[in-house]
């Protein structure tokens, strides 16, 4: 079941607009790490449950100004679109959690990282479960990538897991996503109502024994826990509108704005250390987004 079928066929080219809603887009998540570092004293399962939670509204609104709302009705009708939508939740919450704990713990370069590697590992997915064939110049960016993550392996003992599991969680959330036959605004609203559910009983269980932020410290944590609901909210569904209206070329582009944004962030602002092993891995990354960039333009000049 399809409940997009009526919706009009979007020409493969850029526009004006869509670079617009894209680049607004990546810039808000480029940014995200300020505002993570702010709710840093405030565990992450309390912050994820809260962008949860706020999310609801702002997302239910959109379908309702769109005159989407019919296509949730269908969906929730659906066992099969349930499950589907469920297990894009759970990837996307398992992403949320670790990139919070990530900036508040001090890993921002290991998120940037994650974010860098995530191309080069949906090149993989995509080889290995969609059967996709790749071009030499793609399998040399993902022998570069493999091998940074070697090299931060050996250096720290153990695997980068926080890239790792920023990298897989997203790159698997993309590929069902795909199979989920809901468009980005209403998949999003699926996935958050889902959610909410717990999100709610978590609040409630934390402000009910004290231990909760919304309202018993202070103004000031209030309005950060409530923004949640917008910084997760709004640079989602301005990116899902943006991407109808670019080339994938085009976002493959501009997809290294926000991790160049943490990258920067992180080194500048928090102060974190590069490290030679990082030093090492960074520009491998680099040198493989290099090739499959080049890859991807070169593919799209000969459709």
């Amino acid at each position: 079941m399809s409940v997009d079928a009526s919706a009009p066929v979007i020409k493969n080219e850029d526009s004006p607009r869509g670079f617009a809603f894209a680049l607004v887009a990546y810039l808000l998540w480029g940014f995200l790490p300020i505002y993570m570092k702010a709710v840093a004293h405030i565990s992450p399962a309390e912050v994820i449950a809260h962008r949860i939670l706020w999310s609801l509204p702002i997302a239910g609104l959109v379908l309702i100004v769109l005159g989407r709302t019919q296509d949730i009705r269908l969906a929730l009708r659906s066992p099969r679109m349930l499950a589907m939508a469920s297990l894009t939740a759970a990837l996307i919450t398992i992403n949320w959690g670790t990139y919070v704990w990530a900036i508040g713990a001090g890993h921002s370069l290991d998120a940037a990282l994650g974010y860098f590697i995530n191309p080069l590992f949906s090149i993989f997915l995509g080889a290995v479960v969609l059967k996709e064939r790749l071009r030499p110049l793609q399998i040399a960016a993902i022998a570069l990538a493999a091998l940074a993550v070697v090299v931060l392996a050996l250096d720290s003992g153990g695997v980068p897991w926080i890239s790792i599991t920023l990298t897989v969680s997203w790159g698997l959330y993309a590929l069902f996503r795909k199979t989920l036959p809901l468009g980005p605004n209403q998949g999003f609203f699926l996935e958050v109502l889902i959610l909410s559910v717990p999100a709610l009983f978590y609040v409630l269980y934390l402000e009910i024994g004290g231990s909760g932020h919304l309202y018993r410290t202070g103004w000031a944590d209030t309005a950060l826990l409530l923004g949640c609901g917008l910084i997760t909210a709004v640079p989602l569904m301005i990116y899902a509108n943006g991407a109808k209206l670019l080339k994938l070329s085009t976002i493959g582009i501009m997809q290294y704005i926000a991790p160049t944004m943490i990258f920067l962030i992180a080194v500048f602002v928090f102060k974190e250390e590069l490290g030679t092993a990082r030093m090492i891995a960074f520009p491998l990354i680099w040198a493989g987004l290099f090739l499959y960039t080049w890859s991807m333009l070169r593919g799209s000049r000969a459709q």
